[in-house]
């Protein structure tokens, strides 16, 4: 078994690339409200919601278990990409090195695809692969996707 990999996956979206980046990028914070079988909360610890290099922890249930994940955040509005690099929490009891790239790819008028980068470390050779985590944000950009066409927004 690896001790460290890189996993890639590409969501297809409807709508444009710019929307769904937008509303990652500065209406995170009401995710809960959309998809609250996959976030049950968030809090904000450093910096503003829309900040590069934020601070916050997320409430989440993956594979049917609660858990915490606190990550940094880093924008590149260039590239329409995000990037959640873990800092403590139950994935950062297993990895050294847990970070999630949401990049969000035109694809046609009507569509876009989120491409999602998950590099990882293991903690130690016991520590499984994080294929369980890859599941958890691909099924939570899939199930993003009509909160974001509509542009509902509970908060």
């Amino acid at each position: 078994m690896a001790m460290s990999g890189t996993y890639v996956a590409e969501v297809p979206l409807k709508g444009s690339a710019e929307k769904h980046y937008k509303k990652w990028r500065n209406e995170n914070h009401v995710f809960q409200d959309a998809v609250g079988h996959h976030i049950q909360g968030c809090t904000m610890h450093d910096g503003d919601w829309d900040s590069h290099g934020s601070i916050r922890s997320w409430n989440i249930t993956c594979d049917g278990k609660p858990e915490v994940f606190k990550e940094k955040r880093e924008i590149d509005d260039e590239k329409m990409a995000l990037t959640l690099k873990g800092l403590e929490g139950q994935a950062m009891e297993k990895y050294k090195k847990y970070e999630v790239i949401y990049q969000f790819i035109p694809k046609s008028k009507e569509g876009c695809v989120c491409k999602i980068t998950l590099i990882w470390e293991k903690r130690n050779e016991n520590s499984p692969e994080p294929i369980n985590y890859m599941k958890f944000v691909k099924s939570l950009v899939a199930d993003m996707d009509d909160h974001v066409l509509n542009g509902q927004n509970k908060a």
